[in-house]
C-alpha cells in the first residue's frame, strides 16, 4: 500500500502532542489521589473510579483522528485489472515426441487436460486462441471470447511428425494482428504462452520468431514439458525424445516472457495457473481512502456511544 498525499501525515504530529498532553494529566491526576493519606477514609467517602473506561473513549477520539489523517493522505493499493482487448494465444505442441510416456498417461493426453483447465480458468472477457504445431503451425481457433469453441479444437487434436516452434510463434502474431479492425494500428495486449517438448526442426528459426515478437511487444512464455528421459517407439525402434529447455528459455528471456519446467501433469497445471494470473492484467494504484475515512467515523461513533454509556456526556 501507498499514500498519495503522504504529507498529510504531518498533521498527526498535532494528535501525537494531544496523547502526551493527555499522559502527563493522567500522571498528576495519581499524584493527587496520593496526596490524601487516609486511604481507608477515601475509599468509604469517594466513590468507585470509573478505571480503565475512561481511557477508552480518548482512545477512541485518537484512533479516529490517526484514521481520518490516514484518509487524507489518499492511500493506494495495487490491483490487478483485465486489460481491454487482452489477448492470449496458447502454441500447442502436437509433435510425435508428445507420446512419449515419461508423463502419464502420456505427455500428449497430460497436456490436453492441463490446457483444459487453463482455458476454464480464465476470465471470459480475455480473447484467447489456439494454434497447434507439429512439421507447420495451424491457428486451431483464431482470438475469442467462445470458450466452448477453444476446448472443442484441444479435443480434437492429434500428433504429427516434426517441430516447427518459430513458426508456431509466427502464426500466434499473425493471429492476434488480425484481431479486430484496429489491431494493425493499435495493436492489443497480447501474450503467447507456449508449449513444447523437443527442438525446432523445421521452418523459419526460434532466433527469427523471437526478434519478430520482441519488435511487435508482444512476451513469449514458453512451458519446456516432459523429462530428460523420454521415449518413443518409432519403427520398431525406442527413440530418445529429450526436452529442449535452453531453446525455450532464450526465446522466451527474448521476448520478455516467462519460462517454466514441467515434469508432470501436476506441474503443468501448476504453471498454467501461475501463468493465468500473470498475464491479461495491468497493475493499477486504486485508491482506498473511503475505508479509511469510514473506519474512523466508526471509531467516533463508538467513542461517543462507551462515553454517554459510562459517563453521560459526549467527549
Amino acid at each position: 500500500m501507498t499514500f498519495l498525499s503522504p504529507g498529510w501525515f504531518l498533521l498527526l504530529i498535532p494528535v501525537l502532542l494531544l496523547a502526551v498532553a493527555y499522559l502527563i494529566v493522567q500522571r498528576r491526576r495519581s499524584r493527587y489521589a496520593v496526596r490524601f493519606t487516609n486511604l481507608d477514609l477515601l475509599d468509604k467517602v469517594a466513590p468507585h473510579g470509573p478505571g480503565w473506561r475512561r481511557h477508552v473513549p480518548p482512545a477512541l477520539f485518537g484512533i479516529m483522528l490517526v484514521l481520518l489523517i490516514s484518509g487524507f493522505a489518499r492511500p493506494a493499493a495495487e490491483v490487478q485489472v483485465p486489460r481491454e482487448r487482452a489477448t492470449i494465444m496458447v502454441a500447442f505442441d502436437v509433435s510425435a515426441s508428445m507420446r512419449a510416456t515419461d508423463v502419464a498417461p502420456d505427455r500428449f493426453s497430460a497436456a490436453q487436460a492441463a490446457a483444459r483447465a487453463f482455458v476454464e480458468g480464465l476470465p471470459p472477457r480475455f480473447n484467447l486462441g489456439l494454434v497447434a504445431f507439429s512439421g507447420s503451425a495451424t491457428v486451431s481457433v483464431p482470438p475469442t471470447t467462445d470458450r466452448e469453441a477453444v476446448l472443442r479444437a484441444i479435443d480434437r487434436l492429434t500428433t504429427d511428425s516434426g517441430t516447427a516452434i518459430g513458426e508456431a510463434v509466427h502464426s500466434s502474431l499473425q493471429a492476434i494482428a488480425t484481431l479486430d479492425a484496429r489491431a494493425e494500428e493499435e495493436p492489443p495486449p497480447a501474450h503467447i504462452v507456449l508449449l513444447s517438448d523437443g527442438s525446432n526442426t523445421t521452418g523459419r528459426s526460434v532466433a527469427d520468431a523471437a526478434r519478430e515478437a520482441a519488435e511487435r511487444g508482444v512476451p513469449v512464455t514458453t512451458i519446456a514439458y516432459g523429462t530428460p528421459a523420454g521415449v518413443i517407439e518409432l519403427s520398431g525402434r525406442s527413440v530418445p525424445v529429450p526436452v529442449d529447455g535452453p531453446a525455450l528459455q532464450g526465446l522466451a528471456n527474448t521476448t520478455g516472457g516467462g519460462f517454466y519446467e514441467a515434469a508432470s501433469g501436476d506441474e503443468l497445471q501448476e504453471v498454467y495457473a501461475d501463468i493465468g494470473t500473470s498475464v491479461g492484467y495491468r497493475t493499477e494504484q486504486r485508491e482506498i481512502w473511503q475505508w479509511f475515512v469510514g473506519a474512523g467515523l466508526a471509531g467516533a461513533v463508538l467513542a461517543a456511544t462507551t462515553s454517554m454509556l459510562w459517563f453521560s456526556r459526549i467527549p
